[in-house]
């Protein structure tokens, strides 16, 4: 993982909707590992990882400690861990105090990633009830990586996109069929390259690509 990038999702209330509308289009033999880190209970939707496999293209796995990301794969952070990252892409669950009344914590684990990845990193935070994320993304965005919000107007609870962008913009904020246009074209480059396109505003960000067949489970 040291030369690969990493595309880590953010989300909470209304966010798994999103996920479940654009992780289906992801192509098989995807060239980036995905990590999703959405506020939820230990308990409570332990069958994402079998739903998403039933309607995925890529295997996906949820992270245990000690646990290596590979291309090709989505990757869950478990209910009631933070998860952390290193810059080979060694992942490590920690049970600490709750940071933004979760754990997992977004705001962790984007920091984490933006400290490891810099500029072959893509952070996407979703809908949410609080404001997790927010101070991280703009970490993200600061090391280098290319940040992407949902639109507030597509977000079932839009306080945590919300809270983005009244701290600092965004490189793009994106609807849920622009998002997963978005994830299809990165992967014909490599990371560095796409991110540097979109941030300086060259022919790929002209005219974000959009998925017009929106799955729905």
């Amino acid at each position: 993982m040291e030369k690969e990038g990493v595309i880590i999702f953010g989300g909470s209330a209304g966010s798994i909707e999103v996920i479940m509308n654009i992780l289906p289009f992801i192509p098989a033999n995807y060239p980036f590992a995905i990590i999703l880190v959405l506020h939820r209970k230990n308990s409570a939707e332990n069958h994402l990882e079998a739903v998403l496999n039933q309607n995925t293209n890529i295997p996906v796995v949820e992270i245990q400690d000690k646990m290596q990301l590979k291309q090709g794969h989505i990757y869950i952070a478990p209910g009631d861990y933070h998860l952390l990252v290193d810059e080979t892409g060694l992942c490590t669950l920690d049970y600490s105090e709750k940071v933004n009344y979760s754990r997992p914590s977004i705001d962790v684990t984007f920091e984490c990633f933006a400290n490891a990845f810099g500029n072959r990193c893509i952070g996407i935070l979703l809908a949410g009830a609080n404001s997790d994320g927010a101070v991280s993304l703009k970490k993200m965005k600061d090391n280098g990586g290319l940040t992407i919000v949902q639109s507030p107007e597509s977000a079932k609870v839009a306080t945590m996109p919300m809270s983005a962008i009244n701290l600092f913009s965004p490189d793009v904020i994106a609807d849920i069929p622009q998002i997963s246009g978005m994830l299809i074209e990165a992967s014909k480059y490599a990371i560095t390259h796409y991110i540097n396109q979109i941030k300086h505003g060259d022919e790929l960000n002209n005219s974000l690509p959009n998925i017009y067949m929106v799955y729905v489970l």
